[in-house]
């Protein structure tokens, strides 16, 4: 490494220094610096690998190790001296170990490149972050759990098209997320494993001539084995793609409950209320709470998917095998991780915490005309109507409790027989919304007794027991 600006990795073919600009728009260090200890791991692996395969000597590997170490230490105390013209964080540590070490640093980058030392870099930040994130999901399905436990009973109406539909449980409907997130949780976990190969060893695209073991690097870093192909190896993103389409529904779904919960607390709905640590105020207007924790969730959300896009931009038209344009990749990742870690740790506080309102839910799911469904079932079941000519009588009666302004379970009997003359007193018994509930027995029905059921499996899988 010589000294001088920008160029002291790879100065011996140039005469003249970067501009300034090409030096800034060429930079990464501010963004990669993220993957430091990752960048160390694989040196690690690397020198180790090399003096196993006699191509450096065991007194370099032992100081390089040695130096590693030092460059660690610095990095976790803060007192590495980072320096910007050499672009990257993988430059930097090298440069930092020549100082330590003199000149069996290097030796290290002997049989790689930084084309699959950055990729290796990479994939081990991103399976880390997957998991990282797959946890946090697990965290909010453990609220989400408790809370459906807390209210298996409390009613609530269940919407269509945001009409009222039928009566559902509380408990119910927070258990349609955990099986949501459930399948984000298997989408980051098998991203994981997929990614789970190590393109150390792949050099600039085209493998090394030296003999070095890529079984023994990929061990080393917890990979399950080499990647086949170099080219593939240094070119390859859809790792990172994959990871942010995941992360991109895992917060589509995130962005649904907000959108609820936004509903939820709103003077016309009045199901829940936020606490003051997940509310905010106004200016102006002393009683207004607003649920802008949510309302930012569902906004991170579109940003997610927007770094999804950006990245698949950014490798939609790459012929193999690398290009610059892959420097961004990890910007938008990292941020994309990062948006997801605030929204997924913002909603599992506000389900924690957030008070419900039983009394205000039972009575809106008691409007609507929410037993309708029951009604005719009950025709079907008591009278043996075909299923069609039922759903007639039933919305016939819908009418007449319409125009006079009241509820089916409020019509008398003789409003009921006025339409079809053969319904009996016992009608009567399907049209509370207990009842119509407490009926939904079919496996992943809104049942109280099914929503025990549930939370009691998904409480023995997330080892809340």
């Amino acid at each position: 490494m010589t000294g001088g600006k920008g160029q002291t990795m790879w100065g011996g073919r140039f005469a003249a220094t970067p501009s300034d600009i090409m030096e800034e728009i060429n930079a990464s260090l501010d963004i990669d610096r993220r993957m430091a200890e990752e960048d160390i791991a694989g040196s690690r692996a690397h020198a180790d690998m090399l003096a196993e395969m006699g191509i450096i000597s065991f007194d370099d590997n032992e100081a390089i190790q040695a130096g590693l170490d030092q460059v660690l230490n610095e990095l976790r105390d803060g007192s590495f001296p980072f320096r910007r013209e050499l672009e990257d964080i993988h430059m930097n540590v090298e440069a930092r170990l020549k100082e330590i070490v003199g000149e069996p640093a290097g030796r290290l980058h002997t049989a790689r490149s930084r084309n699959d030392q950055v990729v290796t870099d990479f994939r081990l930040w991103t399976r880390r972050a997957l998991d990282h994130s797959a946890r946090l999901i697990g965290g909010l399905q453990g609220a989400l759990v408790r809370r459906a436990e807390e209210h298996a009973g409390t009613i609530m109406p269940g919407f269509t098209h945001l009409q009222t539909a039928q009566p559902v449980t509380l408990g119910h409907h927070l258990l349609a997320y955990v099986e949501m997130t459930s399948r984000d949780w298997t989408r980051l976990s098998d991203c994981a494993n997929r990614l789970n190969e190590c393109p150390l060893g792949a050099a600039a695209l085209a493998g090394t001539g030296f003999q070095i073991d890529r079984d023994m690097t990929a061990e080393a870093l917890g990979f399950a084995r080499p990647m086949a192909n170099s080219l593939d190896a240094v070119s390859a993103r859809d790792f990172a793609l994959e990871a942010l389409a995941a992360l991109s529904i895992a917060a589509t779904h995130l962005s649904r409950l907000a959108e609820e919960i936004v509903l939820w607390t709103s003077a016309q709905f009045a199901f829940a209320q936020l606490t003051d640590e997940w509310s905010t105020g106004s200016s102006i207007m002393p009683q207004k709470r607003n649920p802008d924790a949510a309302e930012l969730v569902r906004a991170k959300a579109a940003l997610i998917t927007g770094f999804y896009s950006g990245l698949q931009g950014a490798v939609k038209a790459l012929p193999l095998a690398y290009a610059k344009d892959l420097q961004d990749d990890k910007r938008l990742t990292f941020e994309a991780f990062d948006t997801f870690d605030l929204c997924v740790r913002a909603m599992t506080g506000m389900v924690e915490t957030m008070t419900f309102k039983p009394d205000n839910m039972r009575a809106a799911a008691a409007k609507g005309f929410s037993t309708a469904t029951d009604l005719a079932d009950w025709l079907v079941r008591e009278l043996g109507l075909p299923f069609r000519e039922a759903h007639h009588v039933t919305g016939s009666l819908v009418a007449v409790a319409e125009g006079k302004g009241v509820d089916l379970a409020d019509l008398t009997l003789e409003d009921m027989q006025s339409v079809h003359k053969d319904i009996t007193k016992g009608v009567f018994d399907v049209l509370t919304v207990e009842a119509s509930a407490s009926s939904r027995t079919s496996y992943g029905g809104t049942s109280p007794v099914r929503v025990a059921e549930q939370v009691a499996q998904w409480k023995q899988r997330l080892g809340l027991e």
